[in-house]
């Protein structure tokens, strides 16, 4: 019985694993709000490089499909993988062109989904978490933009 415990514990690690590699690594900006405030971007573990700065995010915990095709638009949610990160940008931080991510807001949360060759990042200021609901993301005053990326 332990045996079996201990395997499918391995199988969930190993899950968890291929879902949090799926965003790492280097990203070209896509889309045109990628491409005027934050240029390339990569993923580590425990950081995010924004126009060379370095930054350090926690992972909080994984996105549930529904999240994900709330916060990202997206009907293909089961075939990648999304998470939600806590950081700390201050708002005096400048990117391209002299932009910031969230204005005079601190950026404190961080929402990634990638399926594969292709990732989206959602920033958010507030000290409270995002709700990722339609609802709430079309209501929402502390999402300061979405942004695409590509391998």
């Amino acid at each position: 019985m332990k045996r079996v415990s201990l395997l499918s514990s391995i199988a969930a690690l190993l899950i968890c694993t291929a879902a949090l590699a799926q965003e790492n690594g280097n990203w070209r900006a896509a889309n045109q709000t990628a491409k005027s405030i934050t240029g390339d971007i990569a993923i580590t573990p425990e950081k995010l490089y924004i126009n060379f700065a370095r930054f350090t995010m926690s992972r909080i915990r994984p996105l549930k499909s529904d999240e994900v095709a709330a916060a990202f638009e997206t009907e293909t949610a089961a075939a990648g993988a999304g998470s939600l990160y806590r950081i700390s940008i201050p708002p005096e931080t400048k990117f391209l062109h002299k932009n910031t991510l969230c204005g005079t807001e601190e950026t404190q949360w961080v929402a990634t989904y990638s399926d594969g060759k292709n990732l989206k990042v959602a920033f958010f200021s507030d000290a409270k978490p995002p709700v990722f609901t339609i609802d709430a993301l079309q209501n929402s005053t502390n999402l300061c933009g979405t942004f695409s990326y590509v391998r």
